[in-house]
């Protein structure tokens, strides 16, 4: 059990309420989206109030279980070899987002290289919905504007947290209190740019030719891709103002602060996998090939 100065390298948590809660929040939130999305218990469709206290429900359970990992933590719990297991939990954690995003990577290039295949039905309409990706009369987003910008912007907000990060090793607070602000800003500045760019493709149609019967399937893929893409980046930069708190509250030190490391760590994963969308579903299957 948790208690003050732990005798072993291996450290037991008190019993705690929120795994059990966690576990409730997260089915009220899944029954509240269907319900939301398809009617449920007699409920209408659009019917929001459960799905939003199941979203209430699951940031209590952040806020109250992590809360609980940081007292550990400035109670000297946090071992050596407690440090070294919550590094592998970060490292599977970052390791099944990826293969998550593998699968909208894995859906968009099955299109991509082999649409041809389906060529070859003796459908006429399958035939020419399938003879290009994009599809025929699909009008992309120019991949050389805003989406190169928010590459731009990542690119920068990598290399500020990584400055923010070196300067709590050297124990300079002051230079990483200043990173930190950058890349959070940096990390709204790219959502900002991302909604307004949602808006011009939805408003403008961009992804719904008239004459393309497959068009669906690429704005799905797309925005599945992006969408998801997007919303790692306001969880990230949700974590990074976290940690600005702390810092700010006088927390971490030199020595300690897996916090802003597993951080720093998502970040740099949010940015390698849009490296992977710009080029992929902007540039080299988007806009100049087919």
């Amino acid at each position: 059990m948790a208690h003050e100065g732990v005798k072993h390298d291996y450290h037991l948590v008190n019993p705690s309420p929120w795994p059990l809660f966690g576990s409730v929040a997260a089915l009220v939130l899944t029954m509240g989206g269907v319900m939301w999305m398809k009617g449920l218990f007699g409920f209408p469709k659009h019917t929001w109030w459960m799905v939003a206290l199941g979203a209430l429900m699951v940031i209590i359970t952040m806020i109250c279980w992590w809360s609980d990992v940081v007292k550990e933590a400035n109670e000297g719990d946090h071992t050596p070899v407690v440090s070294i297991g919550l590094r592998y939990g970060m490292i599977l954690f970052i390791a099944s987002e990826v293969m998550f995003f593998v699968g909208w990577f894995w859906i968009f290039f099955e299109m991509a290289l082999f649409h041809h295949v389906r060529t070859a039905s003796p459908i006429d309409d399958v035939r020419t919905a399938w003879a290009t990706w994009p599809p025929k009369g699909v009008e992309l987003v120019p991949p050389f504007e805003l989406p190169l910008v928010n590459t731009l912007t990542l690119l920068l907000s990598g290399t500020t947290v990584t400055w923010a990060h070196h300067a709590l090793q050297v124990g300079d607070r002051r230079s990483a209190k200043i990173g930190l602000v950058l890349t959070i800003l940096l990390g709204m500045l790219f959502t900002s740019i991302q909604a307004f760019e949602y808006r011009h493709i939805l408003t403008d149609h961009l992804f719904y030719g008239p004459d393309s019967p497959n068009s669906g399937l690429y704005g799905s893929a797309f925005f599945m891709a992006t969408g998801f893409h997007g919303f790692h980046v306001v969880v990230g930069t949700i974590f990074l103002t976290v940690c600005l708190g702390r810092l700010i509250g006088g927390g971490f030190t030199p020595q300690k602060h897996f916090g802003f490391e597993a951080a720093a760590w998502y970040w740099h994963f949010v940015d390698v996998v849009w490296l992977f969308l710009f080029t992929f579903l902007y540039v080299t299957f988007g806009a100049g090939w087919h």
